[in-house]
């Protein structure tokens, strides 16, 4: 698709599918440093067969060199603005046999969070959700489910909008893609975890992009906006741990501007 179709399709469908963004003899690569970095430091409080990592890029950086490709950066920029920056990486394996999730949209839109937008939202692009594929996402292997157009509503089944999180929805789809590319969605999209039903793990890792004007402090461990609206309200939000200068300094020099704000 050219630039002017994947912004037609994020417009109209709420997302679509960058072809190709790590190079096919690099894949297996990236694949194998995620699942090794992924089972040694994975989250024990994560649901049941889901291998999931927080503030990935601490521990592995195999996926790096593409995080600036200029495709990828041609559609964030035009939908967010110039002086974009990364706000979440996190490693998530579907593992055979994981259970399928609840309808939800992503931080800031979840009103679980401590830290939301709330509901009726504003008709603008404020955050991108993006899942690299490491392997093929198909309907068998827990490719992500989605509802087509569902960023153009108000508010999302988190903020009890009428539709049950845990059922399926009349026009859900399996998003299927190659190993390689790049899943992008606007995070007010509903989306859930499906079942992988086949034998072998489906690999990802979510990358989330963000304007610069948008208020990441309250992902801050410590942070005075993390104690106001987490800590002394009892809320959950997702913690983003931040970068150590010897992690920043090894990343490509194209990407460190995506992290700089990360910087311990």
């Amino acid at each position: 698709m050219s630039l002017e179709q994947q912004l037609l399709r994020m417009q109209v469908d709420g997302w679509c599918i960058l072809e190709g963004i790590i190079p096919e003899d690099c894949i297996a690569g990236v694949r194998e440093h995620v699942q090794t970095a992924t089972e040694k430091h994975r989250n024990p409080k994560a649901p049941d067969r889901i291998g999931h990592v927080s503030g990935f890029i601490n521990f592995d950086k195999s996926l790096a060199p593409y995080l600036a490709d200029r495709r990828m950066l041609d559609l964030v920029e035009e939908m967010l603005g110039p002086y974009s920056r990364i706000s979440f990486t996190s490693a998530t394996i579907n593992e055979p046999g994981n259970a399928r999730s609840g309808w939800h949209a992503d931080w800031p839109f979840n009103q679980n969070n401590g830290g939301h937008i709330p509901a009726p939202y504003p008709d603008a692009v404020v955050h991108l959700t993006t899942i690299w594929m490491l392997t093929p996402f198909s309907g068998e292997n827990g490719g992500t489910l989605i509802v087509p157009g569902s960023h153009r509503s108000p508010d999302n089944p988190t903020a009890d909008n009428g539709v049950p999180p845990g059922e399926p929805y009349a026009t859900e789809m399996n998003v299927s893609g190659n190993a390689g590319s790049v899943l992008v969605m606007d995070s007010r999209l509903w989306h859930a975890t499906a079942a992988n039903t086949s034998a072998d793990p489906r690999v990802a890792v979510v990358v989330r992009y963000a304007p610069w004007w948008l208020n990441l402090d309250v992902l801050k461990p410590d942070s005075a906006d993390r104690q106001r609206m987490v800590d002394e309200t009892g809320r959950n939000e997702n913690m983003v741990p931040q970068i150590p200068g010897a992690v920043y300094d090894g990343l490509p020099d194209d990407v460190k501007p995506l992290f700089r704000h990360w910087l311990v």
